[in-house]
């Protein structure tokens, strides 16, 4: 089963999806896919509270900032949980490393999703809202932005269920709540 989990800023989305994934999986292993490449102070802030908020729930960390296709079933211990936070992060990441481009990006993106989703029992991927501004961005910044919209578009036709998280409260657009 595969969840994907939208919003904003301060939106409680990761929290939200952090009780999802304990939820689901109540006697399989617990994976935190962490995809931030730490880049300065405010990088390792943020890890930190993120860690501090899902400390005692059970997750076992993997760091992996780029081709998710690559991780190996056995280091996930096939049939687990995945959480993965964030799809933002990664799709930076993918989408800005040398030699990489919006079709490229997508498509490292999109095969590291489905490799995730086929080793594990239930997946729950995290994302940032940011395409609901309305402006017109130049350069990288509407590239990327058009890259998550994408992403958004193609993970939510192929998830089981899709949730905005907005003021701490999940909105089910497809699916149901199980919490």
């Amino acid at each position: 089963m595969t969840t994907l989990v939208i919003g904003g800023s301060g939106s409680g989305k990761s929290e939200y999806a952090e009780r999802l994934a304990v939820r689901l999986a109540k006697e399989v292993p617990r994976y935190y896919l962490a995809t931030m490449q730490v880049w300065d102070d405010e990088c390792r802030a943020r890890i930190d509270r993120h860690r501090k908020q899902r400390a005692g729930r059970g997750f076992i960390t993997v760091e992996c900032p780029r081709e998710l296709s690559k991780i190996e079933a056995s280091t996930l211990d096939d049939g687990g949980t995945i959480l993965l936070e964030d799809l933002g992060n990664l799709a930076a990441n993918e989408l800005y490393a040398p030699g990489a481009d919006l079709v490229v990006a997508q498509a490292a993106i999109l095969a590291g999703v489905e490799h995730l989703a086929a080793v594990s029992r239930h997946l729950v991927v995290v994302s940032n809202e940011v395409c609901t501004g309305g402006e017109s961005y130049a350069g990288d910044t509407d590239l990327y932005l058009r890259l998550l919209g994408r992403l958004h578009q193609r993970i939510a036709q192929q998830a089981d269920a899709v949730c905005e998280v907005i003021g701490g409260l999940p909105y089910y657009y497809k699916g149901r709540n199980p919490i």
